[in-house]
């Protein structure tokens, strides 16, 4: 179908002069037509979105779902504003040309249509758009051609062609298979993730929208796009995902430290996607903002592990005793006494699974009922229930058989106190109670974190209560004001129809209370339940790290990404019996075998380091060459290697080993820990010597090696 294109138009091409032949009007003139329409649809959106965003906030904001619905309206509508005004017409990614269709269809970031309801742009994680991104010689999904594009500055400045049939030669330009990946390749890097969705590969894409209701592996070495494959999946599984669409749930990408999430910022709303929740481990519990790692190996294990987490349930019903005792309750009515027996209805009452904190309150409820049976029928409850809190004894009583807990209190009670730790933790030998005790038992480090995480989610937030209380009280104030208002219209009111008299009922007076503007909390972002969650650098997991993450996904629908020769504390395990034992089943595993990223001649050197440490690591095969030598030198020469690389080259830089080497705008200073999952074009590594022995040593300098996309400097001691 004929697409309308303005008078005079600009042309979205800016080839080279080198490139002319690529500018030819037969190559190139549906490709034209289509960016015209799409500018011109593209002014008629963006002018839509912000009055339709104008008209949403000069609306009543409303109360309580109403309220959320429109936020939510304007924060997706606002979204999609930024992603059409950041791309303009390079929201096009490429066509594909499909056996017995003329006109070739054009895959974009999301998908658009002209006013008329013409097609423009099919989104990517669309079924129409898998072939453009899945498509091989050997499986060509019905294509005839494929072409790929290279945007600067919202102009294609080349573009490459794949055919798959014969007839694909007719309209092809650029007939090697591989330009415009290899081409993107050797691209300098950035501070953020590259926009790589344009160069997708077949593997990778399979990977991403493979279905997601079990738990899937992406097991991958250094360079085959991992992280790209868990970004992407992010964004795809939110779009295609019956369960993620329209709000019914969300996804979690947990990356290894602050680093990863800078670099990767950039590349979810780039995907059309602002929904996905993204955090470190540190980030799920507020402690883990000034933890640092344990330096104890027996520490770390013991604290790792899955039954050290099953410490806090007795810990918590330690908190729980009745009274065995008889009270007795002195109220101006009567006097009723609590036997223990009333003491222990009272603790059962509570619901299985409620917090300590919020099932206390369900405990008090119970003992006022009790005490309010007690003095029967003829005595006004409220003003009862207002003396009961009232009397010391039994207040003082009730909070000390229930008292209100902190999670860190809890926690450091494990560690400064033995008996506490034997009691809820009897599986412990009397070495590793010694071993866990702690001369400042908040200290606290990462291995902590799971503990915390736990108790929290088991005690519950300590001020909820008191909020609920306040609430209570509030609500009671109010109704009490307008029954007293409803009186005297009821009492006023000489209506013939008697109207103020509907006022009388129950339920009116319980309506005319607005609950919805009472204040409440601010919900914990990162507390989950999500329908989804991505791990990246999942390698690296302790068993009660998994129990962290599973906790907020009841679905157990997790995408896993790692690598097992990149884990510093060893892999001995295949995926599926780590995952069995963390309490995933069912596990499918993808492995990437193609190494994208790492030159031939740094992988070289790479590969022996960790074959001498893990026989059987997944080393994957490099695609790419430099013809750069890995270069040999002294510590000496640091400044000047990064200074005379600086001044030559374009891209960033990485120094990794040295701690006190000075970052700037392209340069990044870093631990091998904290370089996982990122890439540079240089890398210059210091001394690895000094990274340590046996595992942990190997996997660092394999991981600080394979960073590097372009050169690889080696620096050793004086």
């Amino acid at each position: 179908m004929p697409l309308p294109t303005p008078a005079a138009p600009a042309s979205g091409f800016a080839l080279p002069a080198g490139r002319a032949a690529k500018a030819d009007p037969a190559l190139v003139a549906r490709d034209e037509q289509l960016f015209a329409a799409l500018a011109t649809t593209l002014d008629e959106r963006t002018a839509e979105l912000r009055e339709r965003i104008e008209r949403l906030r000069r609306a009543p904001g409303g109360h309580g779902q109403a309220a959320l619905d429109r936020d939510q309206d304007i924060h997706r509508l606002s979204g999609r504003l930024r992603l059409l005004e950041r791309f303009g017409i390079d929201l096009c990614l490429g066509r594909m040309v499909l056996e017995g269709d003329a006109d070739p269809v054009y895959v974009g970031r999301l998908g658009l249509t002209t006013s008329t309801g013409e097609r423009l742009l099919v989104d990517w994680r669309s079924p129409a758009a898998e072939p453009y991104f899945a498509a091989t010689l050997a499986r060509p999904m019905g294509l005839v051609s494929r072409r790929r594009y290279r945007w600067t500055e919202g102009r294609v400045t080349d573009y490459w062609d794949e055919v798959f049939t014969p007839e694909g030669y007719d309209q092809a330009a650029a007939l090697d298979e591989q330009s415009a990946f290899l081409a993107s390749l050797g691209a300098s890097r950035s501070a953020q993730m590259r926009d790589v969705l344009g160069t997708l590969q077949a593997d990778q894409d399979a990977i991403i929208r493979a279905p997601s209701r079990t738990a899937l592996v992406v097991d991958g070495g250094p360079g085959t796009g991992k992280t790209v494959v868990a970004v992407h999946r992010a964004a795809y599984l939110l779009h295609s995902d019956p369960r993620l669409r329209d709000r019914h749930g969300r996804v979690l990408l947990v990356g290894p430290h602050r680093p990863y999430l800078s670099y990767v910022a950039d590349a979810l709303p780039g995907l059309g996607e602002e929904g996905v929740q993204t955090c470190t481990l540190r980030d799920l519990v507020a402690e883990g903002a000034a933890a640092v790692p344990e330096t104890d190996p027996l520490v770390a294990r013991l604290k790792g592990s899955a039954d050290m987490v099953r410490a806090v349930e007795p810990a918590v019903r330690f908190s729980q005793r009745p009274p065995t005792q008889p009270l007795r309750v002195q109220t101006p009515w009567a006097q009723v006494t609590l036997t223990a027996d009333d003491w222990a209805d009272a603790f059962d009452a509570p619901d299985p699974g409620t917090p300590h904190n919020e099932a206390r309150d369900q405990a008090w409820e119970a003992l006022v009922e009790i005490l309010t049976d007690g003095h029967g029928a003829d005595v006004p409850v409220d003003q009862l229930r207002r003396e009961l809190t009232r009397i010391p004894g039994l207040t003082g009583a009730f909070n000390r058989a229930w008292p209100v807990l902190e999670a860190a209190d809890v926690v450091a009670d494990l560690w400064s106190v033995p008996a506490y730790l034997r009691l809820c933790a009897p599986w412990l030998t009397p070495e590793e109670v010694r071993v866990l005790q702690r001369d400042d038992p908040r200290a606290w480090t990462v291995e902590d974190l799971p503990l915390l995480d736990a108790a929290r989610r088991r005690i519950g937030d300590p001020a909820e209560s008191r909020r609920r209380r306040r609430r209570a009280a509030t609500v009671a104030a109010e109704r009490e004001y307008m029954s007293h208002v409803v009186d005297n219209l009821v009492a006023g009111d000489d209506s013939t129809l008697g109207v103020m008299h509907m006022l009388g009922g129950d339920d009116m007076r319980s309506a005319l209370v607005d609950e919805a503007g009472l204040p409440s909390a601010d919900p914990d972002l990162l507390a989950g339940p999500f329908a989804h969650v991505v791990v990246d650098e999942a390698q690296e997991l302790t068993d009660a790290q998994w129990q962290m993450l599973l906790t907020r996904c009841p679905s157990r629908s997790v995408t896993i990404v790692g690598d097992r020769a990149q884990a510093r504390r060893g892999f001995p395990e295949s995926w599926t019996e780590r995952l069995e034992r963390a309490g995933l089943r069912g596990v499918e595993v993808a492995s990437l075998r193609i190494n994208y990223r790492t030159p031939v001649e740094v992988m070289a050197q790479a590969e022996p380091v960790i074959r001498a440490a893990v026989p059987d690591a997944n080393v994957p095969t490099s695609v790419r060459s430099t013809g750069l030598p890995v270069v040999h030198g002294s510590r000496a020469d640091l400044a000047s290697v990064v200074e005379d690389w600086l001044a030559a080259h374009e891209g960033i830089a990485c120094v990794i080993g040295d701690p006190t080497f000075p970052a700037g705008p392209r340069v990044r200073s870093l631990t091998p820990q904290t370089a996982k999952g990122l890439e540079f074009d240089l890398v210059v590594l210091v001394e690895p010597d000094r990274l340590g022995d046996g595992i942990e040593g190997a996997v660092d300098r394999y991981v600080a090696m394979t960073r590097t996309t372009q050169q690889l400097v080696v620096l050793a001691g004086r």
